[in-house]
């Protein structure tokens, strides 16, 4: 149901609005097998439980000597080296009154229980002989045998986004192919007949389509596949024939520009004709024109809709904090939000608003947080330069030194796992 004209949704009432529409019109992301080095950035789908121990085998942690602790009977003394194991060689056992030339990574021989790195060592009285220097722990320098991983142990939960070191740690107990979740499909459309794209020449009143390029940006950046339906005409028509097509092809349907009140603005009434509406009208600032609803396919079942406002600073916003959750959760990892960190303020903002504010900033060596000089939300220079937003509560005074709410730019795309939402 629409909100009236007036009604201005709390960010927190959206985002709950948002978990329910979804919980009564689940997405079920299907899931696809992928080689391990192909699956970077994607979601995954099972529990990855290893077979094996890691490490699978006792070894050095660093080029010495592996020896036995009761053969160092005084401070000083030398032992022969009696082999010699390379990383990938399997030593005989440690005989009694010797000690073995090892490498980093290499198994530990049988009989030895601590290894001496070679910078505390020293030629022995003999030849063949090694002096040890530095007073002698058992298990020093020895990485235990499945001290990393133990067989049986689950190493990464299903619904967890895989980073480089995720791959690693698959491929580490002998993960070749992952069962991952399929991306998401969003189509990005944009309205305006004022919109031209760059590397065309620029006529009288138009403007360059940034909001294009930076919407199809942050929808792969957030792990779905984005596809560019163009720009759209102004006209009602036109406005519901591309939202139709774009609805048969596309889980989410995202747009900017166009979902105000004015007389050329006309895809909250081109949604409700095919489709529905939740609400509109965000109490938020940027961001305030912001529109959530579903299309309907013609097999009956739903995309669903999230319109954006045009201004470039308020759309840019308006999808990292509403439509990256629902990509998230369209993808498989769960409903989770950004984190905010409290950190002091560099900087002054006299005129609380009603609204619930999120300024451009970005913190100092000091590690305060200075804000961009100009915070309009058409200038998305202040988007780029920042290194994160202040959520400022509504009605919300700051003076240098007072502690704000950041909110890092990598939590806007990828918020910590520890804070995902029930």
């Amino acid at each position: 149901m629409a909100a009236g004209p007036q009604t201005l949704i709390p960010l927190d009432e959206a985002w709950s609005r948002l978990q329910q529409a979804l919980t009564r019109h689940p997405h079920a992301p299907a899931t696809e097998p992928l080689a391990t080095e192909d699956a970077l950035g994607r979601v995954l789908a099972q529990d990855v439980v290893s077979g094996v121990a890691v490490p699978p085998h006792d070894n050095s942690a660093m080029d010495g000597y592996a020896l036995r602790l009761a053969d160092l009977t005084e401070p000083g003394r030398s032992l022969p080296v009696s082999q010699r194991i390379a990383a990938g060689q399997t030593g005989a056992t440690l005989q009694p009154g010797s000690c073995a030339r090892i490498f980093t990574g290499a198994p530990v021989p049988a009989g030895a229980d601590a290894v001496v790195m070679q910078e505390h060592t020293e030629p022995g009285a003999a030849e063949g002989q090694v002096r040890f220097t530095q007073p002698v722990h058992a298990q020093q320098n020895i990485r235990r045998a499945g001290e990393d991983i133990a067989i049986g142990q689950t190493v990464l939960g299903a619904g967890k986004r895989l980073s480089p070191a995720a791959l690693g740690v698959a491929a580490s107990v002998g993960r070749a192919e992952l069962p991952v979740f399929a991306r998401p499909r969003v189509a990005v459309l944009t309205t305006g007949d004022e919109l031209v794209l760059p590397g065309q020449p620029l006529p009288p009143g138009a403007i360059y389509n940034s909001n294009r390029h930076t919407l199809l940006g942050l929808a792969q950046a957030a792990g779905a596949t984005a596809h560019d339906l163009g720009t759209v005409p102004d006209q009602l028509d036109a406005t519901r024939a591309a939202l139709r097509t774009a609805a048969e092809q596309h889980d989410l349907v995202i747009s900017s520009g166009g979902v105000s009140v004015g007389e050329e603005d006309h895809l909250r009434q081109a949604v409700q004709a095919e489709g529905g509406l939740d609400f509109w009208a965000l109490a938020i600032k940027p961001g305030k024109p912001f529109v959530f609803g579903w299309l309907t396919r013609a097999d009956g079942s739903r995309a669903l809709y999230m319109g954006l406002p045009g201004n470039p600073v308020a759309s840019w916003l308006t999808f990292l904090m509403l439509v990256r959750p629902v990509i998230g959760l369209l993808a498989g990892e769960g409903w989770q939000l950004p984190r905010s960190l409290p950190v002091p303020a560099a900087f002054a903002w006299p005129k609380p608003d009603k609204r619930r504010e999120f300024l451009r900033v970005r913190l100092n060596e000091a590690g305060h947080a200075e804000l961009f000089p100009n915070q309009s939300s058409g200038v998305l220079t202040s988007a780029s330069w920042a290194d994160g937003v202040v959520d400022l509560p509504p009605q919300t005074t700051v003076q240098p030194g007072d502690v704000v709410r950041w909110i890092p730019s990598a939590e806007l795309l990828h918020p910590a796992a520890a804070e995902r939402q029930p």
